[in-house]
């Protein structure tokens, strides 16, 4: 195993432990994109400012070999006229010209390595955001989907316990009704046995006794006059269809 990636195993094993205890992995890894995001903001300010100072350094090279060759020109054309002395003058500027020039061009290089290694860096800095960017999505939605999960086998557990407890409540109803329903059968039969009377009715056994007697006795009499009512009717039907038309 390389070095490099033994590292980057114990930095993801240290990202998974810190995410596994904060308080919320969504808001920790959006932080930590902003953080990523910031840094190449400072990146690119700082890779502007080399630049900037490397094209500083191109005008000013610009102005130097500008300045050396106008005088090399002026001084071929002091020549031409017959003014050595001018023709010196301008050579000597052109000299000082191009002495300018070496240490702008030796600046002009340093620098350029420089932006050239930001450059690189910044392009690197990018693709790595845009990789943390797209993992950082997929372990909200991944954990977006195991809270939901979670919540829903909780919600099943807790609808378990809950028709447990309403199973229990029902079976306790029923066996009251149970309860009840035999306790008002043996209620029943112990007032129709006698054993238990009315609360209400105050009459002696005798006076209760007597009162079913005349109940029934006018429910047979009621009986034998309906019957003896039928069987005159059936009686008058039956003489009525065997009597002469004519």
């Amino acid at each position: 195993m390389s070095l490099f990636k033994h590292a980057s195993e114990i930095v993801q094993a240290k990202i998974n432990h810190f995410l596994d205890n904060a308080e919320d992995p969504n808001e920790t890894l959006d932080l930590s994109y902003e953080k990523m995001m910031s840094n190449l903001q400072e990146t690119k300010r700082h890779l502007a400012d080399v630049v900037t100072e490397k094209l500083s350094l191109e005008h000013q090279m610009a102005d130097a070999q500008k300045a050396a060759d106008q005088a090399d020109a002026d001084a071929r054309t002091a020549l031409q006229a017959g003014r050595e002395d001018l023709a010196k003058a301008e050579l000597a500027q052109k000299q000082a010209a191009l002495a300018k020039l070496q240490p702008l061009k030796d600046a002009h290089d340093k620098i350029s390595v420089q932006v050239s290694k930001l450059e690189e860096f910044e392009k690197k800095l990018q693709d790595q955001i845009e990789s943390f960017r797209t993992q950082k999505e997929v372990m909200k939605g991944e954990l977006a989907a195991s809270q939901s999960e979670i919540q829903a086998e909780n919600a099943l557990s807790g609808l378990g316990k809950g028709m447990s407890d309403a199973g229990e409540a029902m079976q306790r109803a029923q066996d009251r009704v149970s309860q009840s329903q035999s306790k008002a059968e043996a209620m029943e039969s112990l007032m129709n046995d006698g054993v238990l009377g009315d609360a209400l009715d105050h009459r002696s056994q005798t006076d209760k006794d007597m009162a079913t007697l005349r109940e029934q006795s006018s429910v047979d009499s009621e009986l034998a006059a309906l019957k003896e009512e039928m069987a005159k009717k059936t009686s008058q039907n039956g003489a009525g269809n065997h009597s002469d038309p004519s």
